[in-house]
């Protein structure tokens, strides 16, 4: 059976608590588009204001996700009323809902995968 000293105890140790730290930093990405970033899962979400459409841009592990087989809705709330949108694939990672969105609206974004699970993102526009 091998020993251990205790310098290359403290080296080891060391070294796997400093890859268990970078798991532990994925979060939200940047904003690519202008837009707020949320994450949820393994995903992150930018929603983006367009004038009468809002666009969701998917983001996959710092990469353009494929959103081709996704469908969700933007619920948006301003004030007390409240309005649903149909989420509709743009592009490869966008998703556009035809909904005005304004400083102020809150926003839950309900997102299919297609593998069927149900993500749900809030967003808070300022």
């Amino acid at each position: 059976m091998m020993k251990m000293s205790r310098k290359s105890a403290l080296v080891a140790m060391l070294g796997l608590s400093m890859l268990s730290m970078g798991a532990l930093a994925h979060g939200p990405s940047k904003a690519q588009h202008g837009g707020i970033v949320q994450s949820a899962g393994d995903l992150s979400f930018e929603l983006v204001p367009q004038g009468e459409t809002a666009a969701l841009y998917v983001v996959d592990h710092d990469k353009p996700a494929d959103v081709s087989k996704m469908t969700g809705k933007l619920t948006v709330l301003n004030g007390t009323s409240k309005s649903e949108a149909a989420l509709k694939v743009a592009t490869g990672d966008k998703l556009e809902a035809a909904t005005k969105l304004g400083a102020g609206s809150r926003v839950v974004a309900t997102v299919n995968t297609a593998a069927g699970q149900a993500i749900t993102v809030r967003f808070n526009l300022k």
